[in-house]
């Protein structure tokens, strides 16, 4: 449960402030994704210190996240433009797209030295589910900047509060194939 409120609450933190943090503290609306941004960098922070107060480090895509969280964030608040934390998805999508094409033009999937030890599969599953991860992020770089671009502010933080995560998980399901026919899920019984 810990785990599970280290990498939702922030989020959490996020959207409720974006919803409710001007009429909590008597501000302008405008100022609204402002305070929830501020609000998510602390609880971000306060959660990457209940990770390691735990004893477990957290992974470096979560790491390369925060940083880029603490970077847009702080220029957000600093600037007053809410411009940077909407664009920081798509800089964190294209990044970890990148790293995954980088990796695969050495011949190498990053994706397995980041999974490798929660699935065993041959080289080539772990290429073409490293490809499709590069898709998906690209798609999901798009995605983010068409929303907050064509919408409002709260319907780009519904998208990122509570869209991204059941996409991720529904492209993850559509892996299940993959993952079984390269030898990730060998659901024999012994």
């Amino acid at each position: 449960m810990a785990k599970f409120l280290e990498d939702i609450g922030p989020l959490l933190v996020f959207f409720v402030l974006n919803a409710r943090g001007a009429a909590w503290f008597d501000r302008p609306e405008s100022d609204s994704l402002l305070m929830a941004t501020a609000g998510f960098m602390a609880a971000l922070a306060a959660s990457l210190i209940a990770s390691y107060a735990r004893g477990s480090k957290p992974n470096n895509m979560t790491l390369a996240s925060g940083g880029f969280v603490f970077v847009f964030g702080g220029l957000t608040l600093f600037l007053q433009d809410e411009t940077f934390i909407k664009i920081k998805p798509t800089l964190v999508y294209l990044l970890f797209s990148g790293i995954l094409s980088f990796g695969m033009l050495r011949g190498k999937s990053y994706l397995k030295l980041l999974l490798g030890q929660a699935l065993s599969m041959d080289k080539a599953g772990w290429m073409v589910l490293t490809q499709r991860w590069v898709y998906f992020f690209l798609a999901l770089a798009a995605l983010n900047e068409f929303i907050w671009r064509s919408y409002t502010t709260d319907i780009w933080v519904n998208f990122k509060v509570f869209g991204i995560l059941p996409l991720t998980f529904a492209f993850m399901a559509l892996q299940m194939p993959l993952l079984k026919k390269h030898g990730a899920l060998d659901l024999k019984q012994d």
